[in-house]
Order: structure tokens, then sequence, then C-alpha cells
């Protein structure tokens, strides 16, 4: 049996392994910058400067990955950065705008030469500010200073790109020319690729940093919609949505107008508490049945119900989009949410009741009523509950999970954890128990392209808010509103709301976000939060406007379409505009009286 070590070399290999890994860490030490700056003090005399700040914009908000050099009698000087990131001289601001900079200086340079800091970024001036010998303190060799500064932004070929890229992505979304969701990739991927490509060459087209591109997502709101998109998948197959219309019918008797009022609050209660989206979805097909029945027009049990799902859906954080969105930017609470847009909501929904009335009283007096009894006996053996196990334990983890929303603020957690904590239970439980078949549930009721839309949305209105878009429209509202409480309301719920009934609410109010929170910062009387209510009701109550203005509208009259029950753009516009208007108007009452 051959002896360890015999064979010819065997003790030359531990050598060979320690003197390269001798090589490498010295190969990696001298790489990092261990010996790219001179001689600390001490070795020949030279002095160690430290200089930290921060650097703001005219807004008052930090500038994120501008360049800070400093600059020894006007030449650059090579530092060790301790900040975000460094360059070959200088270094990177952190998110929240500051920097720090270290660096060994020769002896006698801190106090007798001049020096100064200067701060580059695309989109932004340039800007040297001089740090006076008085603003300098230390002695023995190891000297301190702070330097803030104040960026301001130009409208260089960057901003112009991103713009236009903006608004074409917004038009392709609004008037549905694209998908949503392969419009904002679009835009995103090429405003990334720009970046990279003629960023590297020219600075001035740098428009958005991958890194940056991935901070600008909210995945609290991503996540809260995928949760939640859960919960209601696995709801939806137990019959209880179809349940509650049979159970409306029956409760109103054949009588039209309170069958009418029944669905249009069931609507607005689970729009409040679920997304609307799949509400209207699955109680459409039941509500044009009960309208045959009754020889009615279904348009005209289905508008009231689409208006009193957009109502709903404002009374709560999550009960839609524009909210979510609002409330992770802003760090709003769920009770928040009902303390501050609930009344309102109760009241617009008392007015829809009448407003229905007005309008329909003479499509449901023509209605036939038959037999009432033999009718609801149909719908109950039609719509029925059919997993009252399933129906039983998702009721508990809903309620468990709205109990989290309600006291989420108290506990300092998103609602996302909420949503994603009672969807992961449920979803356990269906899986145990064989009621959900995994891959139906992921590929089916998780609308993965609105996540996608939502994540690429987030990226693209980054890019404008990082080049200074956002900015000049709120240097633009400031200016009209005069730095006036009332004004800023009444303007921005109004434009939010006419906005909203053109265009797609989710891309505007992911656009308005920072521009309100700078003029919550900026106008006196708005730290009580009011803006914020004004933009919620105003992207909310707007998409009642016009059959485009949310997402609930379109699939609707969408189902309604194909069941042979068309009504043209103008003719919803008809109905439904007015009472947004309406609704709004309560809006603004309420907010200019309480705030």
């Amino acid at each position: 049996m051959a002896r360890r070590g015999c064979f010819p070399g065997a003790g030359i290999l531990p050598l060979l392994f320690r003197t390269a890994f001798a090589l490498f860490v010295l190969f990696f030490w001298w790489g990092s910058g261990a010996g790219a700056f001179e001689a600390p003090h001490g070795d020949d005399g030279a002095e160690i400067f430290y200089l930290s700040g921060r650097i703001l914009d005219s807004h008052r908000e930090p500038v994120a990955n501008a360049r800070v050099d400093l600059l020894i009698d006007g030449k650059a000087f090579q530092v060790a950065g301790a900040g975000h990131g460094h360059g070959a001289d200088g270094v990177l601001t952190a998110p929240d705008g500051t920097y720090q900079i270290t660096a060994h200086l020769p002896a006698g340079t801190a106090l007798g030469a001049q020096i100064e800091v200067q701060a580059t970024k695309t989109s932004f001036e340039k800007v040297v500010v001089q740090v006076p010998a008085t603003a300098i303190a230390g002695s023995g060799g190891e000297f301190h200073a702070h330097a803030d500064l104040e960026m301001k932004r130009v409208l260089g070929p960057a901003f112009w790109i991103a713009t236009v890229v903006f608004i074409l992505a917004y038009v392709l979304i609004s008037f549905e020319l694209l998908h949503r969701t392969l419009a904002a990739m679009l835009g995103t991927a090429i405003i990334l690729v720009i970046t990279y490509t003629a960023g590297t060459i020219n600075p001035d087209y740098h428009i958005l940093s991958y890194e940056r591109a991935i901070h600008a997502i909210d995945m609290n709101v991503v996540f809260l919609l995928m949760g939640m998109m859960i919960i209601v998948g696995i709801l939806k197959h137990t019959g209880v949505f179809q349940w509650f219309a049979y159970k409306s019918y029956q409760l109103s008797r054949g009588n039209v107008l309170l069958l009418s009022v029944v669905l249009m609050a069931f609507t607005a209660v689970a729009s409040a508490f679920l997304d609307n989206v799949t509400t209207m979805l699955l109680l459409t097909p039941v509500t044009i049945e009960i309208a045959l029945s009754l020889g009615i027009s279904p348009i005209a049990l289905l508008i009231p119900e689409i208006l009193a799902s957009n109502i709903g859906g404002t009374a709560t954080l999550i009960g839609d989009p524009p909210n979510i969105m609002i409330g992770s930017y802003a760090g709003l609470t769920f009770m928040e949410f009902v303390k501050n847009l609930t009344p309102t909501v109760i009241v617009s929904m008392v007015v829809l009741f009448a407003y229905s009335k007005v309008f329909y009283g003479k499509e449901y007096a023509r209605a036939r009523v038959g037999d009432v009894q033999a009718f609801i006996a149909r719908l109950r053996e039609e719509y029925r509950i059919t997993d009252g196990m399933l129906l039983a334990v998702g009721s508990i983890i809903m309620l468990m999970t709205v109990g989290l929303f309600l006291s989420h603020g108290f506990w300092h957690m998103e609602v996302s954890i909420a949503a994603l904590f009672g969807a992961s239970l449920l979803f356990t439980y269906g899986l145990l128990t064989k009621r959900i078949d995994l891959l139906h549930l992921i590929e089916k009721d998780i609308e993965w392209t609105t996540l996608l839309f939502f994540i690429f949305l987030f990226m693209l209105v980054g890019a404008v808010e990082e080049t200074g878009l956002l900015a000049i429209i709120a240097d633009w509202v400031m200016e009209l509103s005069a730095g006036n409480l009332v004004m800023a309301i009444c303007l921005i719920l109004w434009v939010s709301a006419i906005m909203s009934a053109f265009v797609d609410n989710i891309p505007f109010t992911a656009t308005m976000l920072p521009i309100v929170a700078y003029l919550t910062k900026e106008i006196p009387g708005a730290e009580s939060g009011v803006l914020w209510w004004a933009l919620a009701f105003g992207a909310c109550f707007g998409g009642n406007g016009t059959m485009i203005g949310a997402s609930a509208n379109v699939v609707t009259l969408g189902i309604a379409e194909a069941a042979g029950h068309h009504i043209k753009f103008f003719g919803f516009m008809k109905v439904a505009f007015l009472y947004m208007v309406i609704s709004v108007a309560l809006a603004n009452v309420w907010l200019l009286l309480f705030y």
C-alpha cells in the first residue's frame, strides 16, 4: 500500500496553494484601493480630511446618486468614499442624499489651500461650493468639515426622452392601443436601454439606472394585490358571490327598485374589502340573467352596480388600487382611510340609490314579474354554495386578515404582510384538503399581467421623477394654487377626477404621488393629509365618469356586450358622468368643511 506523500511533488501542492492564496489577498488588498491614497498622519506628516454633507434639490428632496468631488485649488483630488458608492475621484450620494468623503492631504493643505465641493448629476446643474477655512475644525493632522448643497434641475436630453416615452406609454394605455402591461414594459425597456447605451457615451442621456428602477417599485402594493387575488380566487370557488345575488332577488321579492338597491349595496360593501373587478366579474352574469327574467334591460342594473363598485372601493385602503398606492406611499393606515373617506362614500351611495330611480325608474316599471317563487326556487338550485367547509374556513381567515388590516397601524406592519399571511393560510388549507388545484389557481386566479403592469409602471414613473417632470408639474400646481390650501384641494380633486374619467386612474395616481407629497409639505395646513384624501376621492370617484375610467367598468360592459347587450361610450357617459360630478362635489364639500 502506498504511503501518504510518497508520490512526486506531494509536498509542493500545499506550498503552491498557500502562495496562490497570499498573492490573491495581496492583489485584492491593492485592487480595493488600500494603497491608492497618500500615507495617513503619522507617517510623513499627511493630514486626514473628513467631509460630509447632504445634497437636496429645489424641493428640499434628497438627490441620490449624485457624484461628489473634492477639489483642491481647483483640481479633483482622489478620495475614499464611505457613501453609496465611489467614482474614479469622487463619491456617490446615498438614497437620502448624504455623502461622506475621506481624503489624505499633504501637510498644511486643510487650512492652507482652497477646498471646494463639486456635485454633478444628469438633469441637474453642476454645483461648486467652497468650504471656508472657518468651517474646518480639527488639529493634530485630523480635520472635519460639513457642506450641504442644493442642486437645480435642467431640462436636458434625458428629461425630454423620458417625458416623450412616458406620454406615449400613457396614450397607449389610456386608449387601449396596446395592452397596458406591454405598453408599460416597452416604455421601461426603452428608457433603460437608452440609459445604458447613449448614457454610457454621453452622461446627458443617462435617464434611470437599474438600481434606481428596482428601488422605484413599491412591493407593498404588489404583494397586497397578490395576496387579495389569492384569497378572492379561492373564495369564488365556493359560489358565495352568485349565492348573494340570488339572496338579493329573494329579498326584493320582485320589487325591481329594491333589487337594484340591494345589488348596489352588496357590490359597494364587497368592493370595499375585495377586488372590485373580481366582484363585478362574478356578479355580472347573474345580474344579466335576473334582468332578463324580469323583462328589463340588464344595463339598467349593471350601470348602477358599476357606479356602486367604484364608490364602495373608495371607502378603504384595500378597496381600489389608487388607495393601495396612496396608503403605501404616504404611510396611511386602514382606519385613517375608513375615518376620512367612508362618511362621504355612504352619502354618495344614498344619492346613487335616488339617482338610479330617476334615471331607470321607467325601465324598472316595465318589469314583468311572473311567478316570483318559481324563479327564486330555480335560482336557489342553480346558485347555491358549492363548498360550505371551504367558505367557512375562508370566511374566518378573511375576518382575521381584515382584523390585521384594521390594526396594522398599531403593529407597524405593512398591509401586504396581512394579505400574504391570510392568502398563505387559505392556500395551504385548500391544498392539504385537495379543495384547490394549485396550477389552476396560479394560472387563472392570480392576475400576473396586472402585477407586472404595476412593476413596470412604478419604474416608468420613477424615470420621469428622476429627470424632473414631476417636479415641474408640482411647481405648476403650487403656482396655480398660490400656496392656498382651499385652491390646492379643489385643484387636486377635480383634476384627478376629470383625468381619471378619461385615462386609467392607476398610472395617473402613480404620477401624482410625489407631487402631492411635495405639496403636503409646502402648503400651510396640508399636514393634516387632506391632499391625500382629495387625490383618493378624485382618482376613485372619477373612474365613474366614462366606460374606460376604471377596470371594473371595462370588464362589466365587456361581459354584457358578449351576451348581446351593447352600450355606446356616450350612452354610458350620459348616465355616469353627471353622477360622477355630483359625487365629486359631495367629496369637495366634505373636504372643505372638515379640513
